[in-house]
């Protein structure tokens, strides 16, 4: 009965996780791509889905298109995104050179991290509302016991301290992360 809320709390964990995975943290990372959309025969497509993408240096990203006529269209996908680098395009592949980042927007992304763990926990607690509200409507209903209804509610409870554990040592570590120089 309770699977389905925990399957939920964990969906909010792995969706942390994967926005976590698209904020860089100074080093070149292909994953910071996954969110950028490439016009390919009049369909926005992932640029994953177009070019092989390699991390040839700690801080530079090639991208290699499979298609040659698709290097503009690569380009003017990652100059209309939010990422802030320029492209350098050869004619062939499109180099992506990661600055440094300074103290001051390293300190920008961790409160952008904090910000989106706090989104996590909220939508946890959120699911932990849900349960506790369908399992008083099953005693109300006379389905389950008062004692059942308790177990319940502390087997949830367990569920969210453990899933609210995970975002913070997630929010943690990605702040670790970004703050290293």
């Amino acid at each position: 009965m309770l699977t389905q809320y925990e399957e939920k709390m964990q969906k909010s964990v792995e969706n942390l996780e994967a926005e976590y995975a698209t904020i860089r943290a100074g080093r070149a990372n292909p994953n910071i791509l996954n969110k950028i959309k490439v016009e390919y025969y009049g369909v926005p497509t992932p640029m994953q889905q177009l070019a092989n993408i390699t991390v040839p240096e700690a801080r530079t990203l090639v991208i290699a298109p499979w298609e040659p006529s698709l290097v503009k269209e690569i380009e003017k996908a990652i100059m209309n995104s939010d990422l802030g680098i320029t492209p350098n395009n050869d004619g062939r592949n499109i180099i992506l050179n990661f600055p440094e980042l300074t103290e001051d927007r390293r300190k920008e992304l961790v409160k952008d991290i904090k910000k989106k763990g706090e989104g996590a926990k909220v939508a946890i607690r959120n699911i932990r509302r849900d349960a506790n509200d369908a399992i008083k409507k099953m005693e109300k209903n006379g389905d389950i016991s008062e004692d059942e209804l308790k177990d319940n509610e502390d087997k949830i409870q367990k569920l969210t301290d453990k899933y609210v554990g995970q975002i913070d040592k997630a929010v943690e570590s990605k702040s670790k992360e970004i703050m290293t120089v």
